[in-house]
């Protein structure tokens, strides 16, 4: 589904991709982990053409991201990509903020785009809150909208750049569940996060990243018996102690 061979990236001289090469099969969940400033949300937004590359390939589904002919607005159509800080508009709804790329991108009818945004908040566990501003939502229920919205577009693959790090600790939870079933239901997803608890329980792999490299590229019991590098040790030490 997602293929990511020998890309480099560099911001001015500073290089902050290194030669990064790895594969998302369909229907897989890949964590993307490391400390700050790794590269790893660099990586997740080359995926689907937000950040530039400078060398190396990244295909989605057969199509080559980088390729000056590719159409990029249609390809990121077909991948949701969920934020740290939500990203709704502040004076739409939710239930407007979720169908408001339907009716732009996919055409969709007023009618079709409110009746799948209503399914979609259901299953968010927000069926009731389609008339609410994002001011009066929490965070968690922000974030919860922004999922809905990506899926509405009915998304081949999700990616998720921390999106737990802008909440309240009691708030992480209502979100992670809600990516829990997606995973449960066969959705490809890249998730960068810290939450080692979420990586264990639902990654079919764990990418490690530091300095702009990819270290590890392991299956998740393999990362969290004994990860073979002592970089990736060192951090898990540290992640799992505190």
């Amino acid at each position: 589904m997602i293929e990511i061979q020998h890309v480099n990236k560099w911001f001015g001289p500073f290089q902050v991709l290194k030669d990064c090469t790895s594969r998302v099969e369909k229907g897989e969940v890949v964590v993307i982990c490391g400390p700050s400033g790794s590269g790893k949300s660099t990586l997740i937004k080359c995926v689907n053409g937000l950040e530039p590359f400078q060398e190396g390939i990244i295909t989605v589904n057969g199509i080559s991201v980088g390729d000056k002919a590719t159409n990029l607005p249609k390809l990121r159509s077909h991948i949701g990509m969920v934020f740290q800080n939500f990203e709704l508009f502040p004076h739409k709804t939710a239930a407007e903020n979720i169908a408001l790329a339907q009716l732009k991108v996919l055409g969709r009818s007023e009618d079709e785009a409110r009746a799948r945004g209503k399914l979609l908040l259901d299953r968010v566990g927000l069926g009731e809150m389609g008339h609410k501003y994002p001011s009066e939502l929490s965070g968690g229920q922000q974030q919860r909208v922004a999922i809905a919205r990506a899926l509405a577009m009915d998304p081949i693959a999700m990616l998720f750049d921390e999106p737990t790090s802008a909440l309240d600790p009691e708030m992480i939870n209502e979100v992670l569940d809600v990516m829990q079933e997606l995973a449960r239901d066969g959705m490809t997803m890249m998730v960068v996060t810290h939450e080692m608890g979420f990586a264990r329980r639902v990654a079919d792999r764990v990418i490690f990243m530091d300095e702009g490299e990819i270290v590890e590229d392991a299956t998740k019991d393999e990362f969290f018996g004994t990860p073979r590098s002592e970089r990736a040790q060192q951090f898990l030490s540290k992640i799992l102690h505190h």
